[in-house]
């Protein structure tokens, strides 16, 4: 286990050349003590912070995180708080939608949902039409969930079925995104009103996506000039910088 300062993080995040500094796997409303002291530290360094959370909590401890974080990709696990009940041992979804409500107002909102056929799938365009009511150019990005521990008996969801349930979705949300499976053809960023590719990302299932190709400089679609929502600026690689110079 290493332990590190706020001061230290920030140090070793600059000596790698990050642009920003990102919490994920763990809810960071477990340690915000520790994350208002990194936000100190990051904030004169001039670096962003961003987290995945699972949202749920009080109004209170939402302020408190969008205080630390600029930007957040929120799971949402299902729209039913039956469902919720059952898979992730929470009574009520209202304060988990409140809560996506409150931070997309201030802060970089994108939505993550896990979709095992059969189980969830069914609240897909519920989910769809929740967050276009909000603010339509939300990211959302589905996640093909691969069954394991106690739903391991579960079928693998499958690509062509997920994919068609998505078409309503794509009709009322501008970036909806399909991952975890290899050569996803749901995993770039198309512009919303040429269609042309934005960013271009190649899907190496469950490694993750990798970036291809940047072609909105100044977050501005390369074909027709329109504005792409991206939270700050994309900046080159070291490699590729020193091929430009």
């Amino acid at each position: 286990m290493h332990k590190l300062s706020p001061d230290d993080l920030v140090r070793m995040a600059q000596k790698l050349n990050c642009h920003n500094i990102v919490f994920n796997v763990n809810e960071p409303t477990v340690s915000l003590p520790s994350l208002v002291e990194l936000k100190k530290s990051a904030a004169k360094a001039g670096l962003p912070m961003g987290c995945l959370t699972n949202a749920y909590g009080t109004e209170e401890s939402t302020e408190l995180l969008a205080s630390i974080f600029d930007f957040f990709n929120i799971g949402l696990k299902g729209f039913s708080s039956d469902f919720y009940k059952e898979y992730i041992g929470v009574r009520n979804l209202d304060p988990i939608l409140r809560n996506i409500r409150r931070l997309s107002k201030i802060r970089h909102v994108e939505v993550t949902t896990p979709v095992i056929q059969e189980v969830n799938d069914r609240e897909l365009d519920s989910i769809a039409d929740f967050l276009a009511g909000i603010n339509p150019e939300i990211p959302w990005h589905v996640f093909r969930l691969l069954p394991e521990y106690e739903m391991k008996s579960s079928e693998y969801p499958g690509i062509e079925e997920i994919s068609s349930m998505l078409q309503t979705a794509r009709k009322k949300l501008t970036y909806v995104y399909f991952h975890n499976f290899v050569g996803s053809e749901w995993v770039n960023t198309n512009c919303p009103k040429c269609g042309a590719v934005a960013i271009e990302r190649f899907s190496l299932g469950c490694g993750g996506d990798k970036l291809d190709n940047f072609r909105c400089p100044g977050n501005r679609c390369s074909e027709c000039g329109s504005e792409i929502k991206i939270f700050g600026h994309y900046i080159a690689p070291l490699s590729e910088r020193a091929l430009i110079a």
